[in-house]
């Protein structure tokens, strides 16, 4: 009996994991389309429906749960949000379409949670990062992504954030470092090297270079500061909690940034 259910759950899993593949595919069509076309109606209409689609899917998964992290997750791509956090006015068409990519891919990653934390040494990384201009740091980045990945599966979330938002940094200074000559925003740059800028500083460069969209105005607090492990409270230290939600909106970010940074993915 219980290889009955066991079968009936993979195979429940591969449907999911299917039109998830589906989703993906076509929003990356959908994204390219709308970055070079922003007003073309076709491709507006196309995307409506593609975001319907994506909506029953992710309401499936929920459970039809509003609380549940994917259906919060898919909300919440609709919205820009302030400096403060709070939402001011709905996003671009094109950057709803990468965040709810980057909904969806949590979504897969959730439905091979189980596979993600014990991977095959054959078995082709959850995240490729071809992109990467230096070759040596790709193989780091597709283990610490995995790694993540697991984290976040196993509800360790703290260990989540700061190895997604390492991933980031790494591939936001790779990028900089990368730049053609005279593309840099020379007014905004510091001096030193890219690579002992602050981490907010390298994100609001490379943004303002044009690498990146706005996707980095989602980063909840505590990832921008996630290289201090403690802050002060009434003269005692102590560590600040990371939720969960920080953790899996820090981890969208990321899946929007490596988009941006490899836009024929």
């Amino acid at each position: 009996m219980s290889l009955g259910l066991n079968a009936n759950l993979r195979g429940q899993v591969e449907t999911y994991l299917s039109q998830l593949s589906d989703l993906v595919r076509r929003g990356n069509r959908l994204r390219q389309l709308l970055a070079t076309e922003p007003a073309d109606a076709s491709a507006m209409a196309a995307t409506r429906v593609w975001q319907e689609e994506c909506g029953v899917t992710i309401n499936q998964l929920s459970g039809g749960s509003k609380a549940h992290w994917l259906a919060r997750s898919f909300s919440e791509s609709f919205l820009v949000r302030s400096a403060d956090g709070g939402a001011v006015e709905g996003a671009q068409p094109a950057e709803i379409v990468a965040r709810l990519l980057a909904v969806l891919d949590g979504a897969v990653a959730s439905l091979s949670g189980a596979s993600t934390c014990a991977p095959s040494s054959e078995a082709p990384p959850l995240r490729r990062f071809d992109f990467v201009h230096d070759p040596e740091l790709r193989p780091v980045l597709e283990q610490a992504y995995a790694e993540a990945r697991c984290s976040l599966y196993q509800a360790d979330y703290e260990l989540a954030l700061k190895t997604f938002c390492g991933i980031l940094e790494a591939i936001v200074t790779d990028a900089l470092e990368h730049q053609s000559p005279g593309s840099m925003p020379d007014s905004a740059a510091p001096a030193g090297k890219i690579a002992d800028w602050p981490f907010e500083t390298r994100l609001a460069i490379a943004e303002k270079a044009g690498l990146i969209r706005g996707s980095c105005a989602r980063l909840p607090a505590i990832a921008r500061s996630y290289r201090e492990d403690a802050h002060a409270d009434g003269g005692r230290v102590q560590k600040a909690a990371i939720s969960e939600r920080d953790a899996r909106v820090t981890g969208q970010v990321l899946n929007v940034v490596m988009r941006d940074l490899n836009p024929g993915r």
